[in-house]
């Protein structure tokens, strides 16, 4: 039962403080499950990431729902996915009602824009920890050189992100069966 309680209050959390959509609550998912009740190691969480980012929907439905899945079964993940929805629902039910005789108030519009580089800054963090921990496995040069790229195809190609994971997935799949038989051949 406290394990439950556990997982509805982190996605709730994500749910009420993810002010800015999917993107914005990436970082707060993280810090929950990895910082906080570390259920799962940076590294899980990055591969949860891109596999979400690859699969239609909204990301922080996904990720509430598989994390949950994984730390509490099905019953978690339900959980999972309701603490995170409901705060939405009715914070969109509470704000939109009221924003809406206000929407023209100086007020509301810095309440909005002032919002934006908080958003900013977490997903920079979060970009940072992702882009350092790459740099362990893979080197600063191939790192630097994979961002590069997929900034290239992402932002000027216009191509997009969940096809460039995707691609990245195969390509570190098809990489690491090459390594491993050549590895057994090797070692025959």
């Amino acid at each position: 039962m406290k394990l439950q309680w556990e997982i509805f209050s982190a996605f709730f959390r994500v749910g009420i403080f993810g002010y800015g959509g999917g993107p914005a609550s990436i970082p707060l998912v993280q810090k929950e499950v990895v910082e906080r009740y570390k259920w799962l190691e940076n590294d899980e969480f990055g591969d949860i990431l891109a596999i979400g980012n690859t699969l239609p929907g909204p990301i922080a439905t996904k990720m509430a729902g598989y994390i949950g899945y994984r730390v509490g079964g099905y019953i978690g993940m339900v959980n999972a996915i309701i603490a995170s929805i409901v705060p939405t629902i009715v914070l969109m039910i509470v704000f939109l009602t009221s924003l809406a005789a206000y929407k023209d108030e100086a007020w509301v519009q810095g309440m909005t824009h002032g919002v934006l580089p908080v958003v900013g800054v977490m997903l920079a963090v979060l970009t940072w920890q992702f882009f350092d921990k790459g740099k362990e496995g893979l080197g600063w040069w191939k790192t630097s050189f994979l961002v590069i790229i997929s900034l290239v195809i992402i932002e000027f190609l216009g191509i997009h992100p969940g096809i460039v994971i995707a691609l990245l997935l195969t390509y570190a799949l098809v990489g690491r069966k090459k390594a491993s038989s050549e590895k057994v051949a090797g070692g025959s």
